[in-house]
């Protein structure tokens, strides 16, 4: 394995410092599997979000209505606490002669969740990068996430959902299309 800021020895010195033996039996692995892990967990720095985006311009000009993608899972980790928080989005967009592959707007979250966050800027970077690639009238996008470091740690809610949005374009001004799609994004 490649050098990296996961690198299996500093693992074992984490297993150490925390009073456990790196050199039991159940252990041997971990230092591996937890680099593994964290080389998927951050494998989003190494993508190029604009390449998560297949665009097209064929029968789009048609269509101006509103897409909706609801359901997509989001698992990433806190930049403060490097604790999982996880959750769906939901991303909507109104077409302006340009669509999108409607899996592509999966892989776009998949994207930017694999890198250390808050869900704020989650929320923001995937509005940004959709209205930027696209060019859409509007873009939609609602992330509800459960943080494992409020569960577990602090104030300790067990269950406690962070719901975050960002509206760009015809949803800042259009209060019809802005409560369509917040319904659609928010019912069960």
């Amino acid at each position: 394995m490649s050098e990296t800021p996961f690198a299996e020895q500093d693992w074992r010195r984490f297993l150490s410092s925390v009073g456990e033996n790196p050199d039991k039996p159940g252990l041997l692995e971990t230092p591996s599997r937890v680099a593994k892990a964290w080389k998927h967990w951050t494998a989003g720095y190494a993508q190029n979000t604009a390449e998560c985006l297949k665009v097209f311009e064929y029968d789009a000009e048609e269509y101006n209505k509103l897409n909706v993608v609801r359901g997509i899972s989001v698992n990433s980790h806190c930049e403060h606490h490097l604790a999982p928080f996880f959750g769906k989005a939901m991303i909507g967009y109104v077409p302006s002669g340009k669509m999108v592959g409607l899996s592509k707007l999966t892989h776009l979250v998949n994207c930017f969740s694999k890198r250390l966050h808050m869900q704020e800027r989650l929320t923001t970077q995937i509005s940004s990068a959709l209205m930027s690639q696209l060019e859409p009238k509007a873009v939609g996008v609602v992330i509800r996430c459960r943080h494992l470091w409020v569960e577990s740690r602090g104030i300790r809610t067990q269950g406690g959902e962070t719901v975050t949005s960002a509206m760009l374009g015809e949803l800042l001004s259009n209060l019809a299309l802005r409560t369509e799609l917040l319904a659609l994004a928010l019912e069960a």
